[in-house]
């Protein structure tokens, strides 16, 4: 599927924006301040955005910041409103991003394997 050179120059807007709200607008007391966006996705019609999002925590910590998020989410497309010129502020969709604790738990499984194999002797 081809996306269109507006939908990503408008992804890698939203995700810009919605970083900087991260750091600086958002005070929801539910989002992890070790969150950050890994990617978003826009639909071809520009309507939709799915926002992915990466929290390290604990799955309790990563399902209140989704929460946050959702509830924080009419301010964000406000704020993209204002930074963005749109005819149309796409709806936003937050998904979490398992994909950077997927790469830790497998660092992790092979670091546990090295030190075996360091003191294994063949012979």
């Amino acid at each position: 599927m081809k996306v269109s050179y507006r939908a990503n120059r408008l992804a890698g807007e939203i995700q810009r924006v919605v970083t900087d709200l991260l750091q600086t607008g958002l005070k929801d007391p539910r989002i992890n301040r070790l969150t950050s966006i890994t990617a978003v996705d826009v639909s071809k019609d520009r309507r939709y955005a799915k926002i992915y999002v990466s929290v390290l925590g604990s799955e309790d910590e990563q399902q209140k910041t989704l929460e946050g998020l959702q509830s924080a989410s009419g301010f964000i497309r406000s704020e993209l409103g204002k930074q963005i010129r749109l005819r149309y502020h796409p709806e936003i969709l937050f998904v979490l991003d398992k994909s950077i604790q997927q790469s830790f738990k497998i660092d992790k499984m092979l670091r546990d394997l090295l030190p075996e194999e360091n003191g294994r002797t063949d012979g």
